[in-house]
């Protein structure tokens, strides 16, 4: 699969997206006074963001870089939950999405395959979902992480998105967008003691119009693919 020189391959749409959605992300930081790590790990997301809705590996190679970076936001923000999810779960799952991409492309292009899911995939789905949200909120629960239960959501929300992606499937768009409406709340909540985390809120809002493009383009792709 081709990596290379993916910006050149975005549309006039894609690139007013993701113009707004950096200049967004930076407004909210310069006029709350956010941190710089908390800034670059929020421009790496919109970035990996516009790519993954391409279909191009790229958005994953950005995403194991914001996973790291969101982690480390997390820790010491004490959502424990958040940073395990995206240092132990997020990124090698995004590990082994790049590689499930790589060999898995469309013809001879930049852009992935798109799959379907079978009942198997779905019930399988379910079921790991079902014990990882069990174990963390044990685990969360153990290490007295805040917010408790919205951290345990965003657990099995994340778990989903990462299952679907690996995947290739267009539903991943959907995992993400619940995931990001539940980070919105937390990060809220995590705002309201500290004004300084409160652009932490921008970021997962343009997550979430970006993941929405995102299950738009991916149900394009498959159409266009299957057409073909």
């Amino acid at each position: 699969m081709k990596i290379s020189n993916p910006f050149r391959d975005l549309t006039e749409f894609e690139r007013r997206l993701w113009i707004i959605s950096m200049g967004m992300v930076l407004l909210s930081f310069l006029f709350s006074g956010g941190g710089y790590l908390e800034a670059a790990a929020s421009l790496v997301g919109v970035t990996a963001l516009i790519f993954v809705a391409k279909g191009y590996v790229t958005g994953q190679v950005l995403t194991v870089v914001f996973s790291v970076l969101y982690g480390i936001i997390s820790f010491f923000s004490q959502y424990y939950g958040e940073m395990i999810t995206y240092l132990c779960m997020t990124a090698p799952m995004a590990v082994m999405s790049i590689i499930s991409w790589a060999r898995h492309p469309y013809k001879d292009s930049k852009e992935v395959e798109v799959s379907h899911l079978s009942p198997k995939k779905i019930i399988v789905m379910i079921i790991l979902t079902a014990i990882v949200t069990a174990v963390f909120y044990f685990v969360l629960k153990a290490l007295h992480n805040a917010s408790l239960i919205i951290s345990t959501i965003s657990v099995a929300t994340s778990f989903i998105a990462v299952y679907l992606t690996f995947l290739r499937s267009p539903y991943y768009a959907l995992g993400y967008a619940a995931n990001d409406i539940v980070l919105i709340i937390l990060w809220i909540i995590a705002g309201i003691e500290d004004i300084s985390r409160l652009p932490m809120v921008m970021c997962f809002i343009m997550f979430l119009v970006n993941d929405l493009y995102g299950f738009y383009n991916w149900r394009k792709m498959r159409n266009r693919q299957e057409s073909t």
